[in-house]
């Protein structure tokens, strides 16, 4: 059975850091397409990150320079490093893979990902 299971969520100042992880089993993601997404109340879920199979990365608008995403294929596991962040960045954050790997954001929004985990929250206070 394929899991992706998210973890490192947590209550942050505004201007603080925190790291998801994201560990997959089941199957090996080496060669995926791999993301991290969010959804806060009221709101669609967007892309946030991606990293392609070979190494390429997406990232919002919103997030860049802010967020870093990485991979260890070693482990089977996606990482998200965020700093510098704020209250608009409080969501439910998941985790997703699939074989394809978006270039706009526009992809994203019209194309599932295959697999997905649960998502863990981040809320950040002001």
């Amino acid at each position: 059975q394929v899991q992706l299971v998210e973890s490192g969520g947590g209550l942050v100042q505004t201007g603080g850091s925190l790291r998801l992880s994201c560990a997959a089993s089941g199957r090996t993601f080496r060669g995926y397409a791999m993301g991290w997404f969010r959804q806060s109340p009221g709101k669609e879920r967007e892309i946030v990150a991606a990293v392609g199979g070979s190494g390429s990365t997406y990232y919002a608008d919103s997030v860049k320079g802010r967020f870093t995403i990485s991979r260890d294929n070693a482990k089977n596991t996606l990482y998200l490093q965020m700093n510098s962040l704020k209250p608009e960045d409080t969501a439910v954050y998941f985790c997703a893979a699939d074989s394809y790997f978006g270039t706009t954001g526009s992809y994203y929004a019209n194309h599932g990902m295959y697999y997905w985990g649960k998502g863990t929250l981040v809320t950040v206070s002001s």
